[in-house]
């Protein structure tokens, strides 16, 4: 995957060169199939993290190579101690009602996410912090209790809000951001709008007047994008050459997306509360194969969280993993040995809508005697459903995060959305995670990391398949528009306050 990715940024980088620079043109609305959003209220999303920021941005925002840069914080200092981190924010900024933003804005935004957000994807963050202050309008310091190397990383996450903004004492329903946009107006599972923002820091940006997400569940968007219903969407692997060879732009992301299959660890039910089962069935998938069929030549099957070339993945655990090759009569003959006959289990399988995993893992199960019952949701339903821990397995997957702690987290016994690996509660686990965000050491974090990973393979809590990149498909009508580390629409560096539309 990795020579076809260089060899498409080259020829990309190539075929720019030789041609004539542009003058950038206002105007014109932009029609995107991008994501999903699941709450207005920013601070208490479940994961999906595409939409928010192009309507409320963040101290820092992740570049291509999965670094923090700067966004609404200009600069920063850490302690030698690595305690305490000094955020000067940039001059400038406003929210969209007109008021400037303040450093005691960002102390508030923190202070409510500290406060009020429980088992949110910053919670383990905010443990870590003895205090919040603004010592005035254009600093903020954050001070730790201990080290905690992911923090840069995670407030990517951390949205600014305007303290006023409408519900912000309970839920908030209206979010008024500092973001290149405004949010205008979202229907659930149909639309989400946003108008130019013509007081936005960012001088001469946006060049859009108007941006709107089709935030619909469409498991290919590639006919709505012929037919120019969208100017931008992301699109199944199986559909890039096609869909290069008729004019599309061709981009990826910087990070990998995670194929996984999850038993429900929560509140297992017979034959899944044996840890044997579990590595029987797993016995009968055949990674290689779940890879090409789901990814192509884009992916690449593997056993880890983070794919190679990730400085937390470890080329020797992927070497030697027994699962490497698939053998269902050996998957058949453990089921035996613990009493187990497939014939007397209706499986209930957790999937959703467009899953190339799901109809796989379906037939392994079957191929292995058991009965399935495939329940398909959309974005939200399955995270309902995997939340009521009345299902036994679940082939999902989850996009490229912000840092590798994002991987870890859900695992914990008080993690964030944990559903989608199975509600694990596993004491020993937690600490050998928390270890590895309690340490300024790289090299000490990263074996603790793997420790915690291997422990998650011995108990088959979950089975990891392959990595994969995502890609979009960008109309040749629209310029600028660069993709970044995961699915967030806008950045320091690129994104939708840069991107231009040729007008008719």
């Amino acid at each position: 995957m990795k020579t076809r990715l260089l060899s498409l940024v080259t020829a990309l980088l190539l075929s720019q060169a030789s041609l004539p620079v542009l003058a950038q043109e206002y105007g014109g609305t932009l029609h995107l199939k991008w994501g999903t959003l699941d709450t207005t209220d920013f601070h208490r999303h479940t994961g999906t993290i595409s939409l928010p920021h192009p309507f409320a941005e963040t101290l820092t925002s992740i570049a291509f190579d999965g670094s923090p840069k700067g966004l609404l914080a200009e600069s920063w200092t850490v302690s030698d101690d690595a305690l305490t981190y000094t955020f000067d924010l940039r001059d400038g900024v406003k929210f969209h009602n007109g008021r400037a933003m303040t450093a005691d804005d960002v102390l508030k935004n923190f202070e409510r996410i500290r406060d009020t957000v429980e088992a949110g994807w910053l919670t383990t963050a905010m443990a870590q912090v003895e205090s919040f202050s603004a010592p005035d309008d254009d600093t903020f310091v954050v001070q730790l209790k201990a080290p905690f190397g992911p923090l840069l990383n995670l407030i990517a996450e951390a949205w600014i809000l305007a303290p006023e903004s409408p519900g912000w004492d309970s839920s908030i329903t209206q979010p008024i951001g500092t973001g290149p946009f405004t949010f205008d107006s979202w229907t659930p599972q149909l639309t989400l709008n946003g108008s130019k923002f013509e007081d936005y820091w960012m001088e001469g940006k946006p060049y859009l007047d108007a941006i709107q997400f089709d935030v619909r569940e469409v498991a290919d968007a590639t006919l709505a994008l012929r037919a120019g219903d969208y100017d931008i969407a992301g699109i199944p692997l199986a559909k890039v050459e096609t869909i290069e060879g008729e004019g599309f732009e061709i981009a990826f992301q910087g990070g990998t997306s995670w194929d996984f299959i999850s038993f429900n660890n929560r509140s297992p039910r017979p034959p899944f509360d044996n840890v044997k089962v579990r590595e029987a069935v797993m016995w009968a998938v055949d990674r290689a194969e779940f890879n090409t069929i789901m990814n192509g030549s884009y992916g690449t099957p593997g056993n880890q969280p983070v794919g190679e070339g990730n400085f937390f993945y470890d080329a020797e655990l992927a070497a030697n993993d027994p699962h490497n090759v698939a053998d269902l009569e050996k998957a058949k003959q453990m089921l035996a040995e613990e009493g187990v006959n497939p014939a007397d289990h209706t499986l209930y399988m957790v999937s959703t809508v467009g899953s190339r995993s799901g109809p796989l893992m379906s037939q392994v199960l079957r191929s292995l005697g058991f009965g399935v019952d495939v329940r398909e949701y959309d974005d939200l339903g399955y995270q309902r459903a995997l939340s009521e821990y009345d299902w036994d397995i679940f082939p999902g997957g989850s996009g490229a995060r912000n840092d590798i702690f994002l991987r870890y987290v859900r695992l914990m016994s008080d993690g964030p959305n944990p559903g989608l690996w199975g509600g694990v509660q596993d004491p020993e686990l937690d600490a050998l995670i928390e270890g590895a965000i309690s340490t300024a050491d790289l090299d000490e974090s990263r074996a603790l990391y793997l420790q915690a990973w291997q422990r998650v393979m011995d108990n088959y809590y979950t089975f990891s398949i392959s990595q994969k990149p995502s890609v979009y498909a960008i109309s040749p009508k629209v310029h600028d528009m660069t993709i970044g580390f995961n699915t967030s629409a806008h950045r320091v560096d690129g994104g939708l306050a840069f991107a231009w539309m040729d007008q008719e």
